[in-house]
């Protein structure tokens, strides 16, 4: 495990609010220079801590109005492998996260979708088809705020 100071912190929370702010603009507010707030970054990759830095896209303004999270509960009957559920689903587009998760259901999925009857469609022709796919819980985002996490 690396050891953050409190540069490294506020470095973390800027970028985790925007991650296209470049080494210059950071140093520039942290009062570092650009290769300096460059080397922590770095430092903070290769570390693991940053894992990446992603676009996310508004899918609403994409078309996409409905967004549900959909609990999967595999069937025992078949054995299904894992890997082979997670392949299949991983290839539907409207799928965009798959978590194997704990509890009462053994996937849970975020599915987008143009309105609730293309979600109809998604579910019956593609979710439901699904090899192993057995009990589901549907669960339509209401609303969301984004939290960057917790920064040691």
């Amino acid at each position: 495990m690396i050891e953050l100071d409190d540069f490294d912190r506020e470095l973390l929370r800027a970028l985790a609010r925007d991650a296209s702010q470049s080494a210059g603009a950071l140093g520039r507010r942290f009062g570092l220079s650009q290769p300096a707030t460059w080397r922590r970054i770095r430092r903070l990759e290769q570390a693991g801590v940053i894992r990446g830095r992603r676009l996310r896209l508004n899918a609403e303004a994409l078309g996409f109005g409905v967004t549900v999270f959909l609990g999967v509960k595999l069937a025992r009957k078949g054995r299904v492998s894992l890997e082979d559920f997670e392949r299949a689903v991983s290839a539907i587009p409207e799928v965009q996260t798959v978590e194997h998760v704990l509890g009462l259901y053994d996937y849970r999925l975020r599915v987008v979708a143009r309105d609730l009857a293309d979600f109809e469609r998604v579910l019956r022709r593609r979710i439901m088809a699904l090899p192993g796919a057995g009990d589901l819980e549907a669960n339509v985002l209401l609303s969301e705020e984004r939290r960057p996490g917790p920064i040691g």
